[in-house]
């Protein structure tokens, strides 16, 4: 069995488990590479995991597109959770509508309110959500567990592609045809929102191109945040 075999059963088994053990489940897709992977799983073995991803207002038009193309190739309609429009109102009121690039606070309360606050709903009434972090993706990840406990919101968070490279998860993009998010052909191998992300030049991290002017231990959207601090959640042993 090759490498990939191995890597791909062992999430197949995960996603599994899931599916068994933590319904209901859902899947946070940020319609990027490796969440494909992870959608491609999910819904070739019909597994009960939705799938959902939080349209912040602010995507690139190429990420919107993979909504389309999702339901072309496989006839799913991937559920949406947009921010409340009067906190999204107050807040370029406030601040402007760029200020998320004047400070660190500033940036992480625009991602509060368009990222944190929907996923939370996003999130209700589940025993466990899905992410595809990966941990070779950044040195906020490097601890990354395949299954940690959320005590952010009190259930299971699994991440199933936490072994896999990026060139294993390329591998399987290609060998199964699974749409991709055009933004990956032009340099962006990390995508979010489309003021918050470029491109990376050879050679620099993968998640280099987001919040690009921060340091590198300030780069996390506060999804994968608890009481306001970056903090590996507390893994769970198989």
């Amino acid at each position: 069995m090759s490498k990939l075999d191995s890597l791909v059963a062992a999430t197949r088994d995960t996603l599994a488990l899931i599916a068994r053990e933590y319904t209901p489940a859902v899947f946070a897709s940020s319609l990027a590479a490796e969440d494909m992977v992870l959608t491609d799983l999910i819904l070739k073995d019909r597994l009960p995991i939705g799938i959902f991803s939080l349209e912040t207002g602010r995507l690139h038009k190429e990420t919107l597109a993979m909504l389309d193309r999702v339901k072309e190739h496989y006839g799913y309609d991937i559920a949406l959770y947009r921010p409340q429009q009067d906190a999204v109102e107050g807040y370029i009121a406030q601040n402007g509508l760029n200020a998320f690039y004047d400070s660190v606070d500033m940036r992480r309360e625009c991602c509060r309110i368009r990222k944190v606050e929907p996923l939370g709903r996003a999130l209700a009434g589940n025993k466990a959500w899905i992410t595809g972090q990966r941990r070779a993706q950044s040195n906020t990840r490097n601890t990354l567990a395949v299954h940690e406990d959320d005590p952010a919101h009190l259930m299971d968070k699994f991440n199933p592609l936490a072994d896999w490279l990026e060139a294993d998860v390329w591998d399987y993009l290609r060998a199964n045809d699974v749409p991709v998010n055009a933004l990956h052909a032009q340099g962006f191998p990390s995508i979010g929102c489309e003021p918050c992300t470029r491109a990376i030049e050879p050679g620099e991290d993968v998640r280099a191109g987001r919040w690009w002017w921060e340091n590198p231990e300030s780069k996390e959207c506060g999804l994968h945040v608890v009481d306001g601090k970056l903090i590996r959640i507390k893994s769970v042993a198989a």
